[in-house]
């Protein structure tokens, strides 16, 4: 069997099995958001923290208590980091510096999850299990239960009422994300992952030597690194440490993981308005986008373009061969698609094509299919932009789900698909003006291409990287750390003030000329507008790095 048709098959196993899972997960997600009953443990949970399940927000208090939870997180996690050294189970590492600890705690409170350090040496077990992994369940539940508020905006009508972020966050924690999470763990350990609180086994090596390989809890973070599209690893190499990811069963595991929930959301939305379809609309677009980027970015690195892949017959540079080209081409593009920038290969050492297929996933905004929740909400906002393009190009007043989508709603649309690029742009442009590119291995095209990716990644929120920089400077930690900040809770702001001036609307009833949301007419229109704007507003910077270097 040749490489190519391994990976073909690899990619259709995987759309069987998201297709087969997309109704009765979906299904079960809707029920577990929208379920009036609460369980024992999260009754507790309520009576602990003080929160009425019945109260439901407004939009600006949901987002309040999304700030401030995130905020309470962020100064949690910069203390455990820096007073490791006093914990339990710390291995003797030293506490992480300043810049590092307030850097590394942004990145997975945003649910980024940049490391800008080697995990196994930086890290203790307790601050992995109990600060780095708690977060990753909970930044992705923050983006589920945003992207729920959004909809709920679609789907009420005369109330300024959006939920309660509090239920949401505990629902989908303990609903959604931990049952999956403790199945998952489980099957990675069957495939061979570690999950132990060594501190490391020293074992002889074929020269000789002696080195200590590092044992830990891993399966337990690798899972829901991938189920909540964050993607910090425990490992410095992520995903291609054979500790993180042994076989190349794990590896397709690990992608579906990656899209199970982000796929599936699309069916909520369609439950909670009423209408499937519009859900099969939105998951169609997905599938439109993802589908062409996997297929691209592994036409690219199966090509080998350049003098010595071809030279050679494979672009195997940085790769795996248990996982070959084909297979790290597939994760490469599921990773940058979402937001979680996982890696089993060093995409530094992709083709200049391939290496420019996994920054442009990140510039459409992660939307095919996304984050945990980011995916739905950032092509929501886009499907209302694509809504009022339509409506201006027939002079009529643009309509959603029986929304009119005013000049409120489309500042906040805009709003939000603004803020990014300007982030992306100023950094890259600061970082060169500042003299901060100077540590870039790579000069001309490819060395724009490293620091460019790692804006991009900041701030879309992903955490994968380029590489090629050295970035756990004071400058790089400051720097990408409020393009986390900024990448994370400024768009999600607007979602929500979206949802809350959609939600106080009264429904408008369709008429002659609506133009209809679920028909491959619509489908397309949607695809356009994502991939336009994007072109729009990121070739020039792609055609001075990835571009020139491929040309």
């Amino acid at each position: 069997m040749t490489m190519t048709t391994a990976g073909v098959i690899f990619v259709l196993t995987l759309v069987a099995a998201l297709v087969a899972v997309y109704k009765p997960f979906g299904d079960y997600m809707f029920r577990a958001v929208s379920s009036s009953r609460q369980s024992r443990v999260e009754r507790g949970i309520y009576r602990l923290v003080g929160v009425n399940p019945a109260a439901e927000q407004t939009w600006g208090v949901y987002a309040r208590s999304v700030l401030a939870f995130s905020a309470v997180s962020i100064l949690f996690l910069y203390l455990f980091q820096r007073v490791q050294n006093h914990l339990w189970l710390s291995l003797g590492f030293d506490p992480v510096v300043p810049h590092g600890a307030w850097n590394t705690a942004v990145s997975f409170v945003t649910n980024t999850n940049w490391q800008s350090y080697s995990g196994e040496s930086t890290m203790g077990h307790l601050v992995q299990m109990a600060g780095l992994a708690v977060q990753n369940f909970v930044s992705a539940a923050v983006g589920i239960a945003v992207a729920i508020a959004l909809v709920r905006g679609f789907a009420r009508s005369r109330t300024g009422q959006l939920g309660n972020f509090w239920v949401d966050l505990t629902r989908i924690t303990l609903r959604i994300l931990l049952p999956i999470a403790v199945l998952g763990a489980i099957a990675l350990m069957i495939g061979g992952a570690v999950q132990n609180l060594s501190a490391g086994t020293d074992v002889s090596t074929l020269t000789g030597g002696t080195q200590t390989i590092t044992g830990g809890p891993v399966a337990s973070q690798e899972v829901i690194k991938e189920l909540g599209t964050n993607g910090g690893g425990f490992y410095n190499v992520n995903s291609a440490h054979p500790f993180e990811n042994p076989t190349s069963w794990t590896n397709w595991l690990q992608i579906f993981l990656i899209f199970l929930i982000p796929f599936s959301l699309p069916r909520v939305f369609g439950r909670m308005v009423g209408q499937n379809r519009q859900g099969y609309a939105i998951a169609a677009v997905m599938g439109i986008l993802a589908a062409a980027s996997v297929a691209l970015t592994n036409i690219f690195e199966l090509a080998g373009h350049g003098t010595v892949p071809q030279a050679v017959g494979a672009a195997l540079e940085g790769k795996e061969v248990r996982f070959d080209v084909s297979n790290s081409a597939t994760f490469a593009a599921a990773t940058t698609l979402t937001s979680t920038g996982a890696v089993n290969s060093f995409h530094d050492s992709f083709t200049s094509f391939g290496g420019l297929m996994t920054m442009f996933n990140m510039m459409l905004g992660e939307v095919a299919p996304g984050g945990t929740g980011s995916g739905l909400y950032g092509l929501l906002v886009l499907a209302v932009i694509t809504v009022f393009v339509a409506g201006l190009m027939v002079g009529r007043t643009p309509e959603y789900l029986g929304k009119k989508i005013g000049s409120r709603e489309i500042k906040f649309a805009s709003l939000y698909f603004l803020i990014t690029p300007i982030l992306v742009l100023v950094g890259t442009a600061a970082a060169f003006a500042t003299g901060n590119n100077s540590t870039a291995l790579n000069v001309g095209p490819h060395g724009l291409s490293e620091v460019l990716y790692a804006f991009t990644s900041a701030s879309n929120n992903n955490g994968s990287a380029f590489g090629g920089i050295t970035v756990n400077t004071t400058w790089w930690d400051t720097a990408l750390g409020l393009c986390m900040l900024f990448g994370r809770f400024l768009p999600l702001i607007f979602v929500l003030a979206l949802a809350g001036s959609l939600a106080r609307q009264a429904p408008t009833p369709a008429s002659e000329g609506t133009l209809p949301t679920h028909r491959p007419l619509f489908i397309g229109m949607v695809v356009g507008v994502t991939v336009i704007l994007v072109a729009l507003t990121f070739l020039p910077a792609l055609a001075l790095g990835p571009l020139a270097e491929g040309l």
